[in-house]
Formats: structure tokens, C-alpha cells, sequence
């Protein structure tokens, strides 16, 4: 028996064909696409982490130092300076018997950890000594309008309002923390905010 291929075979086929590519490619974009989201989904997971495994360490870091805090070695009151941006106090928090001069601060995005260890005979504090180092990047602290640092006073329970500016620094004896880190905000779904609140052993009334 003789056959022969019909113009409507071959079309029908071509159009199959067509189909199946249309398919795959439809299947091979959404394979595509799922895989970029998850991507994107996990880097941003791992960003999340990241600042906030930095939110934990920085408050950890300031809280313990604060914690510290008392007379200089020459005799200067434990809180040297505050303010919502920055703290300077005296604290030994090397257990070398020595009250280093800390500084913590906000510049621009960065907070920022200066040490001073008194030296000289007789001791002092030399600015020009100050050991610097960035302990956290990303803060949109002063973006967001909240302060890096509050203070409260010995009527503190938890609900008082800050003291207010200008600051007496001998009314201090609470402290407040507070962290606002974003490191992408084109991605971060919100902001990471941690708080402490520390209570300066040595100043403490009661």
C-alpha cells in the first residue's frame, strides 16, 4: 500500500511543536522566576539576621560597659557627658584596675566605640589617645527621630518620660538604649529595632 504524508499532517505537527515550545518556555520562566524570589527571600532572611545578631552585640557591648560606670581615676564623675547622640563615661572594663575613659556615639549611620586609659604620672585622660572603632553600621536612628540614648532619673519604673535636655548629668542613673538598624531599606521589609534599658550600679540610691 502506498502512503503519503498530508499537508494537514505536517501543519498539525508544526503547530504541536510551536505548542510544546510555548509550554516550555511559559514552565522554564515560572522555574526561573520561583528560584530569583527565593533568592531574594533568603538574602533578605540572612540581612534580617545579620543586623540583628549586630543590634544584640552593640547593646550587649554598651550595656555591660554602662553597668561599670564610676569615679575616674582622677576623680571625675562616672558620666562625663550625655546627650541622645552619644555617652562618655569612666569604667574598668578591662580589669587592668584602671577606669578607661568610654565613648559611645552616633555618626551619620555608624555608631562609633572610643576608649581612653589614663596614663602619666600624674594620670590624666589624653583625647589624642582615644582608641576609635565602628561597632555597628546601617542605624537610621536619626531618620527615624529616635534617640540613640535616653535617660531617666531615680523615679524611673519603666513608664517615665526621659529627662529632659538640658541634662543634669548627676540626675542620671538610668539609661536607655535604643537601636534602629536597617541595612537595606530598599529590602528590609521594616526596620530591626532592639532596646535595653541599663541601671548604673554605682549611682543606684537604694
Amino acid at each position: 500500500m502506498h502512503t503519503t504524508n498530508s499537508p494537514n499532517r505536517r501543519a498539525f505537527t508544526l503547530v504541536e511543536l510551536l505548542i510544546s515550545i510555548g509550554i516550555f518556555s511559559l514552565l522554564s520562566m515560572a522555574i526561573a522566576w520561583l528560584l530569583i524570589t527565593s533568592l531574594r527571600s533568603n538574602e533578605i532572611i540572612w540581612r534580617q539576621l545579620s543586623t540583628q545578631n549586630d543590634a544584640r552585640q552593640v547593646l550587649q557591648e554598651v550595656v555591660d560597659n554602662l553597668r561599670r560606670a564610676e569615679q575616674s581615676d582622677i576623680g571625675s564623675y562616672p558620666i562625663e557627658a550625655a546627650s541622645s547622640s552619644g555617652i562618655i563615661f569612666y569604667a574598668n572594663i578591662d580589669e587592668d584596675g584602671n577606669r578607661e575613659r568610654i565613648r559611645f556615639w552616633l555618626d551619620g549611620t555608624t555608631i562609633k566605640r572610643g576608649i581612653i586609659h589614663p596614663t602619666g604620672e600624674p594620670l590624666t585622660y589624653p583625647v589624642g589617645n582615644e582608641s576609635i572603632v565602628e561597632i555597628a553600621h546601617a542605624s537610621i536612628n536619626t531618620v527615624q527621630g529616635t534617640p540613640l540614648f535616653s535617660y531617666y532619673d531615680t523615679a524611673y519604673t519603666g513608664t517615665e518620660v526621659p529627662l529632659a535636655d538640658p541634662l543634669t548629668i548627676t540626675d542620671i542613673r538610668v539609661v536607655r538604649v535604643q537601636l534602629e538598624l536597617e541595612k537595606n531599606p530598599g529590602q528590609s521589609p521594616v526596620p530591626f529595632h532592639a532596646e535595653s534599658v541599663v541601671q548604673i550600679r554605682n549611682l543606684k540610691e537604694n
